[in-house]
């Protein structure tokens, strides 16, 4: 994991603002996610059986193993996207900071607000604009801002999205327009305008040339000083990279995905505990 003492000297490719400028959120807002023996269906297919794993405040953490063994969709059950599709089915809890985000008073839309979700494929609204589509969560959550609190929001989530500079003389062009490793960066500040509290991840540079990862790596380090972050990831280098702690996930044989071994990333890699674990970081199958 990359240390963020000196954010200028640790990502100089990123556009990082200082703390002042970024307003950045309070320590406070930073939250302990915790899943509690979650097991996840899709019709009467047991996909997920009873995972649970602590993700800490203000730290990355590594969704790692091979195509098929639940990693999306455990990280889909954290935000409540996975009762979006009509057959699933779900048991255990979600808990952020000891509330249960599946709780029955506990309203979908603040779930969604307080647990964001970066994609696999850039999604920023093509036709709106830079500056509207890192506004567009405001509107979505209906929450209402003067026009100087706008373009301050607009400035600082595109700081901390390390897209300001390349982006601040053309915020009216579309959002379409950008290049991929540009439109992902806009879909992660577009994620930050409604602070968040944690940014789910789904493999985030699979579609992205090497400096385009680069600057979203960097972009993560720093954003792990105001959201925890949670990242699926199919690159045990970039896992290595980027996280504080990783969690192995596997399914075999028609069975449900479970985590194999979870812990500290840099132990897991080269320490890893159990035999499966050290023959998928080292490359051995998946």
């Amino acid at each position: 994991m990359m240390s963020t003492t000196d954010p200028t000297q640790v990502i100089p490719a990123v556009d990082v603002p200082d703390r002042e400028e970024a307003d950045a959120a309070p320590t406070s807002r930073l939250a302990t996610l915790e899943a509690r023996g979650v097991s996840a269906w899709f019709g009467d297919h047991l996909v997920l059986d009873r995972v649970s794993l602590t993700m800490p405040a203000g730290g990355i953490t590594a969704l790692i193993g091979p195509s098929g063994c639940g990693k999306s969709t455990f990280l889909r059950t954290l935000n409540r996207m996975h009762e979006l599709v009509p057959s699933a089915k779900l048991a255990g809890e979600v808990m952020l900071d000891g509330q249960d985000v599946y709780a029955p008073n506990k309203k979908l839309t603040d779930a969604r607000r307080e647990i964001g979700m970066v994609f696999q494929k850039p999604n920023p609204f093509p036709a709106m604009s830079i500056q509207d589509n890192v506004l567009a969560g405001l509107k979505l959550t209906g929450t209402r801002a003067s026009r100087s609190a706008k373009e301050h929001l607009v400035e600082r989530c595109l700081r901390l999205g390390g897209l300001w500079g390349e982006v601040k003389d053309r915020l009216d062009a579309p959002g379409g327009s950008l290049s991929g490793g540009q439109q992902q960066r806009l879909c992660i500040a577009r994620s930050m305008a409604i602070r968040p509290r944690v940014l789910l991840m789904d493999e985030p540079c699979s579609a992205l040339d090497p400096t385009s990862t680069r600057v979203i790596e960097e972009t993560m380090a720093y954003l792990a000083q105001e959201v925890t972050i949670v990242i699926v990831t199919h690159n045990m280098q970039q896992a290595a990279r980027v996280s504080d702690q990783t969690a192995f996930f596997l399914a075999s044989h028609n069975t449900p995905g479970v985590i194999v071994e979870h812990g500290e990333t840099e132990a897991m890699f080269s320490n890893p505990q159990d035999p499966r674990t050290a023959d998928y970081v080292n490359g051995r199958f998946g």
